[in-house]
């Protein structure tokens, strides 16, 4: 045996080949790549035919994938198209920005790690005193992925609240609101910031709630100052345990102290994502 495999590695004068990364089974190669994050797997599929090939195989990209990835799929996945899918470009589909109810709400997954995101916009909400122009407006701008914020320009009694019916992968998740103090647009070109309606925030701080379904709770306070710029307020965590159950969150904005009116406030979305995730504006 020892001599027939000699022969196969030597070429017409005898020397003895080195083995090649081509040589590698593709099964052996399909067992190492279920091991890498995504973006690395994506790298070696660019070696060659062996490492392509076996990039391409379903039990890899099932163990990236949420344990309730077809909930998430028949959320956001609406296309006849996504049936025929393999499990990678089901990863892939789910790692781009997909959204749902009417474009409320949008969701994808983490490229590196897998984890969910999901973005709730401010029409989503219940904002005391939107519907008073007095007190509120809707705003288009470039800045939000739902391209449009609801803008505040005075109010005595701040209340934004909302709520999300979801079935949540296991694992730690945070909740936050996306926020700026100051109303930005364009201006030959250059991002500018409207700051003259910011005031009464300096005085009382703003409360951040939720709750969860199954009885978890958190309560944070945030002094808001961080003029002209997008900031995540973070609201709180939550734990979700299993994925086949169905997570009512409840989350709310809140600066009820009529003491003082308020305004100059920019409110875009709420953001709930993995902890493992990191977070970006």
């Amino acid at each position: 045996m020892g001599g027939s495999f000699s022969s196969c590695v030597c070429d017409g004068d005898g020397t003895p080949l080195r083995p090649r990364l081509g040589d590698i089974p593709e099964s052996c190669v399909a067992l190492v790549l279920m091991y890498l994050d995504p973006p690395d797997i994506c790298k070696l599929a660019r070696l060659n035919r062996a490492f392509r090939d076996a990039s391409l195989a379903d039990f890899i990209w099932e163990s990236k994938l949420p344990l309730n990835y077809k909930f998430i799929m028949e959320k956001a996945l609406k296309d006849a198209s996504v049936a025929e899918l393999g499990k990678r470009d089901i990863y892939a589909r789910l790692c781009m920005p997909n959204l749902f109810d009417n474009g409320t709400k949008e969701i994808w997954l983490d490229k590196r790690t897998g984890g969910m995101c999901l973005a709730i916009s401010s029409q989503a909400l219940r904002i005391t005193g939107i519907d008073d122009r007095r007190y509120w407006s809707r705003i288009s701008t470039e800045e939000s992925r739902f391209h449009t914020v609801a803008y505040l320009q005075q109010i005595w009694w701040l209340e934004v609240e909302g709520d999300v019916d979801f079935q949540f992968p296991p694992g730690k998740y945070s909740v936050f609101f996306r926020l700026q103090l100051g109303r930005s647009s364009k201006r030959l070109g250059r991002r500018v910031c409207k700051t003259e309606d910011i005031h009464g925030w300096d005085i009382k701080p703003v409360k951040f709630q939720l709750t969860t379904s199954d009885g978890q709770h958190a309560v944070s306070q945030s002094h808001l100052d961080n003029l002209g710029h997008w900031v995540l307020y973070h609201a709180g965590n939550f734990v979700s345990k299993n994925p086949n159950d169905l997570m009512k969150i409840k989350f709310s904005l809140t600066q009820i102290d009529c003491t003082h009116t308020k305004g100059g406030l920019c409110v875009d979305s709420i953001f709930i994502c993995n902890s493992d995730v990191k977070k970006e504006v």
